[in-house]
């Protein structure tokens, strides 16, 4: 074990005994759990300001062109000088929208792409919770992330807010159903929800080497879930203007968009746990070998983006229920049938 991870062992030790002698533990688990989930808002923050300038720079080499480029040296600066003119505009809220779930909407949408991260292994003993049932507890949160698209459109008192807010429902709905079942091969084979046990299930033998069709429901169906190219219908600016966030603005649209890089970097996150090996990995620390990843999944969604056209709503629609939907039954059949047998006798 690296002196990173022993670091944040002890330093989670001392601090739990410490507070140990002042407070019940039930008090001491929560503030242990707000500390961390404090870290994970200040990663979130600095991952998502390097999403941005990579996804340009990417971007702009696929497209041959330039991405920022002027401001601080190869446009670094860029993302500091996007960020303070967000927190410099002006808040502009339209007269007759409902006010509290107005305000409540941008705060959902990024809490639920935060709360994810509670049981994420970022290397042996990084984890928040390592829950039981972590898997549950992803697919629950994700699922939630939904009320926050349809609180924004009803709020905001605007019908084509209302109509992005109804097609993002739609959407994640829809592909919420073969992102479950992708996973429930998984879950077979290793016999565990909690996220550490799978990793530590693939020390020999990555599960997308075990489980490739299901890797690629599970990414084709979380590229859905989070709206990105070619499944951004939600934000189609040709039919319904800019989606559910159209009468947003200045920090409460900069909420939306640091709930997406969020979300889109939770589902790498997710895709390395669960069939990329994690943290697992030669002479490298573990975290390291797990950022690697992560950002190595990130890098094919921007590819996605900078070559495919978006989908029609009835293509999009019936991808998910005409096609990944009766995939991914298959593939549980044959997981069951085929690979957990042979799964287990290999682990033997």
């Amino acid at each position: 074990m690296d002196v990173i991870n022993n670091i944040f062992l002890i330093g989670r030790q001392i601090i739990a005994t410490v507070l140990g002698f002042f407070l019940p533990l039930p008090v001491v688990d929560a503030v242990i759990a707000i500390i961390s989930m404090a870290l994970v808002l200040g990663f979130a923050a600095v991952t998502m300001m390097g999403q941005v300038y990579v996804e340009r720079r990417v971007l702009g080499f696929m497209q041959d062109r330039k991405g920022p480029n002027r401001v601080g040296p190869f446009g670094l600066l860029q993302i500091i000088a996007d960020a303070i003119k967000l927190l410099t505009k002006e808040d502009i809220m339209p007269s007759r929208v409902d006010r509290m779930v107005f305000r409540l909407a941008p705060i959902v949408v990024v809490a639920t792409a935060l709360l994810i991260w509670a049981v994420v292994p970022l290397g042996r003993g990084m984890i928040i919770a390592d829950l039981n049932i972590g898997i549950l507890y992803v697919i629950s949160i994700s699922s939630v992330g939904v009320l926050g698209f349809l609180m924004a459109g009803w709020s905001s008192n605007n019908k084509y807010a209302l109509l992005g807010s109804m097609r993002a429902a739609a959407q994640m709905v829809s592909y919420e159903i073969p992102l479950v079942l992708s996973i429930i091969g998984i879950i077979m084979l290793t016999g565990s929800l909690s996220t550490v046990s799978i990793v530590n299930a693939q020390a020999g033998l990555w599960f997308v080497i075990w489980q490739p069709l299901g890797f690629v429901i599970y990414f084709i169906s979380a590229v859905a879930e989070i709206n990105r190219s070619p499944f951004d219908l939600v934000e189609g600016e040709s039919e319904i203007v800019a989606g559910y966030f159209i009468e947003y603005s200045g920090m409460r649209f900069a909420l939306f968009y640091l709930g997406e890089y969020i979300s889109a970097f939770a589902m790498s996150a997710i895709a390395t746990t669960l069939f990329l090996g994690g943290w697992q990995g030669p002479i490298l620390p573990p975290y390291i070998w797990f950022v690697i990843k992560a950002w190595a999944v990130f890098i094919v969604l921007i590819w996605i983006r900078a070559t495919l056209p978006r989908l029609r709503v009835d293509q999009l629609m019936g991808l998910a229920w005409k096609v990944l939907i009766p995939l991914a039954l298959i593939n549980i059949f044959v997981t069951a049938v085929v690979l957990v047998p042979l799964f287990q006798s290999v682990a033997k």
